[in-house]
């Protein structure tokens, strides 16, 4: 009984969090389907990666709040801005994610596991010749609470990440993701420092301060 009493304070002091969170109360305003808009628009702010006419693949695209932002980037500026911006559209976006996702204009959607051999087929035809400008990945396994385990499988969605980025990524081009604070994470800034000439970490404001949740930024692939 004990035990069902704290789970219920959790959830309620979760849910109340949630309802004063002010990125939340903004998405809601702004019709971004989650409060993640706010972390790739600051990261986008302060590098200035995503620009119309570009070809941009959003890894772990679910709910599609990453998709919006890059689809109102694409929108010439007198396009309508509430929910994804409609009509014309400069430039391309190509989500993934295993989950539902609900359709986007504009936005190319593939539902399956990234780390299955026959969805990474299926993007890399979509993509075809063309090479990608910037790669973003807000992908994230399901955690077990098991650090080693865990941090194995963080590595390998970034691993893979990477490994797309050099097969299909412009030279100059930039990838973004999601990876956390802890057991691995050197390791993991490691991988981009030797994939990439440029490796810049950044916490958003948006992502909550008790969250390990980070982000790692690779600019220009080396050996390209």
């Amino acid at each position: 009984m004990k035990v069902k009493s704290k789970s219920k304070k959790i959830n309620k002091a979760w849910l109340n969090d949630h309802i004063h969170d002010p990125y939340v109360r903004l998405a809601q305003k702004e019709g971004y389907r989650s409060r993640a808009a706010y972390k790739i628009k600051e990261i986008d702010e302060q590098l200035q990666l995503i620009k119309p006419g570009q070809l941009v693949v959003d890894l772990g695209a679910a709910p599609g709040a990453w998709s919006q932002y890059v689809r109102r980037k694409f929108a010439p500026k007198d396009a309508g801005t509430g929910g994804a911006a409609v009509g014309e559209l400069n430039g391309t976006i190509i989500a993934l994610d295993l989950l539902d996702f609900e359709p986007i204009e504009g936005v190319q959607f593939i539902q399956g596991d990234f780390r299955e051999e026959s969805v990474l087929n299926q993007l890399t035809e979509l993509v075809g010749d063309r090479p990608v400008d910037v790669v973003i990945s807000d992908m994230a396994p399901n955690l077990s609470g098991i650090d080693v385990s865990d941090s194995a499988r963080v590595e390998h969605l970034i691993e893979l990440a990477i490994d797309f980025a050099q097969n299909h990524m412009k030279p100059d081009g930039a990838l973004v993701c999601k990876v956390f604070h802890g057991s691995g994470y050197s390791q993991l800034v490691e991988m981009f420092r030797q994939a990439f000439r440029v490796v810049k970490p950044i916490k958003p404001k948006a992502s909550r301060d008790k969250s390990a949740e980070t982000f790692l930024v690779g600019i220009g692939l080396k050996n390209r």
